[in-house]
Protein backbone atom coordinates (compact mmCIF):
# COMPACT_ATOMS: atom_id res chain seq x y z
CA UNK A 1 0.00 0.00 0.00
CA UNK A 2 1.58 3.69 -1.16
CA UNK A 3 1.53 6.15 1.77
CA UNK A 4 -1.08 8.79 -0.15
CA UNK A 5 0.46 12.09 -1.25
CA UNK A 6 -2.26 14.30 1.11
CA UNK A 7 -0.13 12.69 3.97
CA UNK A 8 3.36 14.63 3.26
CA UNK A 9 4.64 15.85 6.38
CA UNK A 10 2.92 14.26 8.59
CA UNK A 11 5.14 11.77 11.09
CA UNK A 12 4.91 8.59 9.94
CA UNK A 13 3.38 6.67 13.07
CA UNK A 14 0.16 9.19 12.10
CA UNK A 15 0.14 8.23 8.75
CA UNK A 16 -0.12 4.91 9.31
CA UNK A 17 -2.79 5.62 11.90
CA UNK A 18 -4.49 7.15 9.10
CA UNK A 19 -4.11 4.42 6.72
CA UNK A 20 -4.75 1.45 9.35
CA UNK A 21 -7.72 2.72 11.49
CA UNK A 22 -8.19 -0.51 12.15
CA UNK A 23 -5.56 -0.93 14.32
CA UNK A 24 -4.59 1.28 17.82
CA UNK A 25 -1.49 3.72 17.34
CA UNK A 26 0.80 1.57 19.95
CA UNK A 27 -0.05 -1.46 18.01
CA UNK A 28 1.21 0.36 15.08
CA UNK A 29 4.44 1.36 16.88
CA UNK A 30 5.75 -1.63 18.08
CA UNK A 31 5.21 -3.66 14.91
CA UNK A 32 7.05 -0.44 13.01
CA UNK A 33 9.83 -0.65 16.09
CA UNK A 34 9.85 -4.70 15.49
CA UNK A 35 10.11 -4.52 11.44
CA UNK A 36 7.35 -5.96 11.00
CA UNK A 37 6.07 -2.76 9.11
CA UNK A 38 8.52 -1.37 6.48
CA UNK A 39 8.62 1.74 4.37
CA UNK A 40 10.24 1.56 1.24
CA UNK A 41 12.22 -1.63 2.53
CA UNK A 42 13.91 -0.05 5.53
CA UNK A 43 12.42 0.76 9.32
CA UNK A 44 12.37 3.89 10.15
CA UNK A 45 11.03 5.71 13.09
CA UNK A 46 7.83 6.48 14.20
CA UNK A 47 8.45 10.21 14.28
CA UNK A 48 9.78 10.95 11.12
CA UNK A 49 7.78 12.79 8.34
CA UNK A 50 6.64 11.58 5.23
CA UNK A 51 6.60 12.54 2.01
CA UNK A 52 3.79 10.71 0.30
CA UNK A 53 4.24 7.94 -2.31
CA UNK A 54 5.96 5.46 -0.25
CA UNK A 55 5.36 1.60 -0.23
CA UNK A 56 4.00 -0.05 2.92
CA UNK A 57 4.23 -3.50 3.58
CA UNK A 58 2.87 -5.34 6.96
CA UNK A 59 4.26 -8.65 7.74
CA UNK A 60 1.85 -8.82 11.08
CA UNK A 61 2.57 -12.54 12.67
CA UNK A 62 0.03 -13.67 15.41
CA UNK A 63 0.28 -14.03 18.33
CA UNK A 64 -0.91 -17.09 20.68
CA UNK A 65 -4.24 -16.72 22.15
CA UNK A 66 -4.93 -15.66 25.54
CA UNK A 67 -5.66 -18.79 27.85
CA UNK A 68 -9.18 -19.38 27.80
CA UNK A 69 -10.93 -22.62 28.39
CA UNK A 70 -13.24 -24.72 25.36
CA UNK A 71 -16.92 -25.01 26.29
CA UNK A 72 -19.66 -26.97 24.68
CA UNK A 73 -21.72 -23.73 23.76
CA UNK A 74 -24.24 -23.87 20.74
CA UNK A 75 -22.75 -22.02 17.68
CA UNK A 76 -24.98 -20.56 14.66
CA UNK A 77 -22.68 -21.36 11.94
CA UNK A 78 -23.59 -19.29 8.49
CA UNK A 79 -20.52 -20.95 6.61
CA UNK A 80 -17.70 -22.77 7.39
CA UNK A 81 -14.24 -24.33 5.57
CA UNK A 82 -10.98 -25.67 6.28
CA UNK A 83 -9.30 -21.65 5.92
CA UNK A 84 -12.36 -19.59 7.51
CA UNK A 85 -16.00 -19.91 9.29
CA UNK A 86 -18.77 -17.05 10.38
CA UNK A 87 -21.37 -16.96 13.42
CA UNK A 88 -24.47 -15.51 13.74
CA UNK A 89 -23.66 -14.50 17.38
CA UNK A 90 -26.99 -14.02 19.75
CA UNK A 91 -27.43 -10.83 21.29
CA UNK A 92 -26.84 -11.54 24.92
CA UNK A 93 -23.00 -13.51 24.30
CA UNK A 94 -20.01 -11.82 25.03
CA UNK A 95 -17.17 -12.12 22.47
CA UNK A 96 -14.07 -12.63 24.72
CA UNK A 97 -13.46 -13.94 28.51
CA UNK A 98 -12.67 -10.24 30.60
CA UNK A 99 -13.50 -9.08 33.35
CA UNK A 100 -16.56 -10.29 35.29
CA UNK A 101 -17.19 -13.05 31.94
CA UNK A 102 -14.02 -15.47 32.36
CA UNK A 103 -16.27 -18.15 30.62
CA UNK A 104 -19.49 -18.63 28.43
CA UNK A 105 -18.45 -16.15 25.77
CA UNK A 106 -18.13 -17.22 22.18
CA UNK A 107 -14.18 -17.33 22.03
CA UNK A 108 -14.91 -20.57 24.83
CA UNK A 109 -17.35 -22.06 22.28
CA UNK A 110 -15.10 -21.48 19.18
CA UNK A 111 -12.27 -23.35 21.04
CA UNK A 112 -14.40 -26.35 21.26
CA UNK A 113 -15.70 -26.57 17.82
CA UNK A 114 -12.41 -26.32 16.55
CA UNK A 115 -9.03 -26.63 18.98
CA UNK A 116 -7.12 -25.48 16.47
CA UNK A 117 -7.92 -22.09 16.79
CA UNK A 118 -5.92 -22.29 20.79
CA UNK A 119 -3.06 -21.12 18.03
CA UNK A 120 -4.48 -17.82 17.00
CA UNK A 121 -4.90 -14.93 18.23
CA UNK A 122 -8.58 -14.36 20.46
CA UNK A 123 -9.29 -17.78 18.62
CA UNK A 124 -9.03 -16.48 14.78
CA UNK A 125 -12.06 -13.55 16.01
CA UNK A 126 -11.15 -10.80 13.18
CA UNK A 127 -13.85 -8.22 14.65
CA UNK A 128 -16.35 -7.84 17.65
CA UNK A 129 -19.84 -7.15 18.39
CA UNK A 130 -20.56 -5.61 21.31
CA UNK A 131 -22.39 -8.06 24.19
CA UNK A 132 -25.99 -6.82 23.19
CA UNK A 133 -25.43 -6.78 19.47
CA UNK A 134 -26.46 -9.62 17.80
CA UNK A 135 -25.49 -10.68 13.66
CA UNK A 136 -22.43 -11.88 11.56
CA UNK A 137 -19.14 -12.74 12.94
CA UNK A 138 -15.62 -13.45 10.93
CA UNK A 139 -13.27 -15.99 12.35
CA UNK A 140 -9.86 -17.29 10.36
CA UNK A 141 -9.07 -20.53 10.72
CA UNK A 142 -5.34 -21.35 10.01
CA UNK A 143 -2.37 -18.08 10.66
CA UNK A 144 -2.35 -17.79 6.29
CA UNK A 145 -5.91 -16.94 6.68
CA UNK A 146 -5.98 -14.81 9.45
CA UNK A 147 -3.72 -12.33 8.56
CA UNK A 148 -4.80 -12.09 5.10
CA UNK A 149 -8.47 -11.09 6.95
CA UNK A 150 -7.11 -8.77 9.19
CA UNK A 151 -5.10 -6.90 5.89
CA UNK A 152 -8.68 -6.97 3.89
CA UNK A 153 -10.23 -5.61 6.98
CA UNK A 154 -7.29 -2.84 7.62
CA UNK A 155 -7.25 -2.08 3.46
CA UNK A 156 -11.35 -2.01 4.08
CA UNK A 157 -11.71 -4.52 1.96
CA UNK A 158 -14.49 -6.61 3.60
CA UNK A 159 -17.94 -5.26 3.98
CA UNK A 160 -19.72 -4.68 6.67
CA UNK A 161 -23.25 -4.02 7.13
CA UNK A 162 -25.89 -3.78 9.91
CA UNK A 163 -29.65 -3.05 10.28
CA UNK A 164 -31.12 -0.94 13.16
CA UNK A 165 -33.80 0.65 15.29
CA UNK A 166 -33.05 4.56 16.20
CA UNK A 167 -34.93 6.69 17.77
CA UNK A 168 -36.39 9.58 15.68
CA UNK A 169 -38.01 10.31 11.89
CA UNK A 170 -34.76 11.14 9.34
CA UNK A 171 -35.82 12.57 6.60
CA UNK A 172 -33.18 10.57 4.68
CA UNK A 173 -30.04 8.27 4.88
CA UNK A 174 -26.25 10.42 5.36
CA UNK A 175 -23.31 10.58 6.74
CA UNK A 176 -21.56 10.73 10.43
CA UNK A 177 -17.40 11.50 9.72
CA UNK A 178 -16.63 12.27 13.59
CA UNK A 179 -13.96 11.04 15.72
CA UNK A 180 -14.20 8.22 18.57
CA UNK A 181 -12.52 7.94 21.58
CA UNK A 182 -12.41 6.90 25.39
CA UNK A 183 -15.32 9.40 26.94
CA UNK A 184 -12.87 11.44 29.38
CA UNK A 185 -15.09 10.62 32.59
CA UNK A 186 -16.61 7.73 32.48
CA UNK A 187 -13.90 4.86 30.99
CA UNK A 188 -17.13 2.79 30.14
CA UNK A 189 -18.43 4.69 27.42
CA UNK A 190 -16.93 6.15 23.82
CA UNK A 191 -17.52 9.85 23.07
CA UNK A 192 -16.86 12.32 19.75
CA UNK A 193 -13.32 13.19 20.67
CA UNK A 194 -11.32 15.70 18.12
CA UNK A 195 -8.15 13.96 19.54
CA UNK A 196 -9.95 10.62 19.03
CA UNK A 197 -9.29 8.05 16.44
CA UNK A 198 -11.07 8.59 12.46
CA UNK A 199 -14.49 7.35 12.45
CA UNK A 200 -16.79 6.53 9.40
CA UNK A 201 -20.65 5.59 9.37
CA UNK A 202 -22.80 5.49 6.32
CA UNK A 203 -26.54 4.64 7.12
CA UNK A 204 -30.01 4.75 4.35
CA UNK A 205 -33.59 4.89 5.49
CA UNK A 206 -35.86 1.65 4.73
CA UNK A 207 -38.97 2.62 6.70
CA UNK A 208 -39.66 5.43 8.73
CA UNK A 209 -42.38 4.98 11.88
CA UNK A 210 -44.02 7.35 13.69
CA UNK A 211 -41.58 8.32 16.12
CA UNK A 212 -38.64 5.81 15.09
CA UNK A 213 -36.59 4.82 11.62
CA UNK A 214 -35.12 1.64 10.32
CA UNK A 215 -31.90 1.67 8.79
CA UNK A 216 -29.04 0.07 7.15
CA UNK A 217 -26.05 0.85 8.23
CA UNK A 218 -22.21 0.46 6.69
CA UNK A 219 -18.63 0.76 8.25
CA UNK A 220 -16.42 1.94 6.82
CA UNK A 221 -14.07 1.82 10.29
CA UNK A 222 -14.42 -0.18 13.44
CA UNK A 223 -14.50 1.68 16.45
CA UNK A 224 -16.11 0.78 19.43
CA UNK A 225 -19.51 1.61 19.97
CA UNK A 226 -19.12 3.62 16.61
CA UNK A 227 -22.23 3.14 15.20
CA UNK A 228 -24.14 3.62 18.98
CA UNK A 229 -21.93 6.59 19.27
CA UNK A 230 -22.30 8.61 16.14
CA UNK A 231 -26.11 7.88 16.17
CA UNK A 232 -26.77 9.38 19.43
CA UNK A 233 -24.15 11.97 18.09
CA UNK A 234 -26.68 12.68 15.05
CA UNK A 235 -29.30 12.84 18.29
CA UNK A 236 -30.87 9.57 16.76
CA UNK A 237 -29.80 7.28 19.02
CA UNK A 238 -30.42 3.53 18.56
CA UNK A 239 -33.90 2.12 20.21
CA UNK A 240 -33.74 0.45 24.01
CA UNK A 241 -29.18 1.54 23.70
CA UNK A 242 -28.73 1.66 27.52
CA UNK A 243 -25.63 3.07 26.90
CA UNK A 244 -26.16 6.04 24.36
CA UNK A 245 -29.84 5.71 24.07
CA UNK A 246 -31.35 8.71 26.29
CA UNK A 247 -35.02 9.12 26.86
CA UNK A 248 -37.53 6.85 25.40
CA UNK A 249 -38.84 7.89 21.90
CA UNK A 250 -43.09 7.48 22.07
CA UNK A 251 -45.68 8.09 19.48
CA UNK A 252 -48.40 10.42 20.18
CA UNK A 253 -51.45 7.97 21.31
CA UNK A 254 -48.91 5.27 21.60
CA UNK A 255 -50.95 2.17 22.47
CA UNK A 256 -50.27 0.36 26.06
CA UNK A 257 -49.00 -2.64 23.58
CA UNK A 258 -46.63 -0.52 21.78
CA UNK A 259 -45.29 1.03 24.88
CA UNK A 260 -44.31 -2.19 27.02
CA UNK A 261 -42.58 -3.55 23.79
CA UNK A 262 -40.74 -0.16 23.88
CA UNK A 263 -40.37 -0.43 27.13
CA UNK A 264 -39.05 -4.04 27.29
CA UNK A 265 -37.01 -3.82 24.59
CA UNK A 266 -33.55 -3.55 26.95
CA UNK A 267 -30.90 -3.73 24.25
CA UNK A 268 -29.70 -1.49 21.43
CA UNK A 269 -31.71 -2.40 18.21
CA UNK A 270 -28.79 -3.50 16.22
CA UNK A 271 -27.69 -6.54 13.93
CA UNK A 272 -25.02 -7.11 11.92
CA UNK A 273 -26.70 -8.39 9.01
CA UNK A 274 -24.30 -8.80 5.86
CA UNK A 275 -20.77 -9.90 5.39
CA UNK A 276 -18.99 -9.45 1.76
CA UNK A 277 -15.61 -10.54 1.30
CA UNK A 278 -13.37 -12.23 -1.49
CA UNK A 279 -12.25 -15.44 0.30
CA UNK A 280 -8.40 -15.07 0.66
CA UNK A 281 -8.11 -18.53 -0.60
CA UNK A 282 -10.32 -19.32 -3.15
CA UNK A 283 -10.57 -15.93 -4.08
CA UNK A 284 -14.75 -16.56 -4.20
CA UNK A 285 -16.74 -13.75 -3.30
CA UNK A 286 -18.43 -14.49 -0.63
CA UNK A 287 -21.53 -12.38 0.33
CA UNK A 288 -23.04 -14.00 3.78
CA UNK A 289 -26.63 -12.81 5.25
CA UNK A 290 -28.44 -13.29 8.73
CA UNK A 291 -31.91 -12.36 9.41
CA UNK A 292 -32.68 -10.29 12.07
CA UNK A 293 -33.17 -12.14 15.46
CA UNK A 294 -36.87 -13.07 16.82
CA UNK A 295 -36.77 -9.83 19.23
CA UNK A 296 -35.78 -7.49 16.74
CA UNK A 297 -38.19 -8.74 14.20
CA UNK A 298 -41.12 -8.55 16.87
CA UNK A 299 -40.10 -5.12 17.19
CA UNK A 300 -40.49 -4.16 13.43
CA UNK A 301 -43.76 -5.82 13.31
CA UNK A 302 -45.18 -3.75 16.21
CA UNK A 303 -43.82 -0.45 14.92
CA UNK A 304 -44.89 -1.25 11.30
CA UNK A 305 -48.90 -2.05 13.35
CA UNK A 306 -48.41 1.17 15.10
CA UNK A 307 -47.25 3.54 11.74
CA UNK A 308 -50.29 1.83 9.78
Amino acid sequence: MLIPSQFAGQRLDQALARMFPEYSRSRLKTWLLSGAITVDGKSPRPRDPVDGGERVEVNIVAEKNVAAAPEAIALDVVYEDEALMVINKPAGLVVHPGAGNPRGTLMNGLLNHASELRQLPRAGIIHRLDKNTSGLLLIGKTLETHTALVRLLAEREIGRFYVAVCNGVLTGGGMVDEPIGRHPVDRKRMSIRQDGRPAVTRYTVLERFRAHTYISVSLETGRTHQIRVHLAHRRHALLGDPTYGGRLALPARASDALIDALRSFKRQALHATRLELIHPVSGETLRLEAPPPADFEALLAILRKDAA
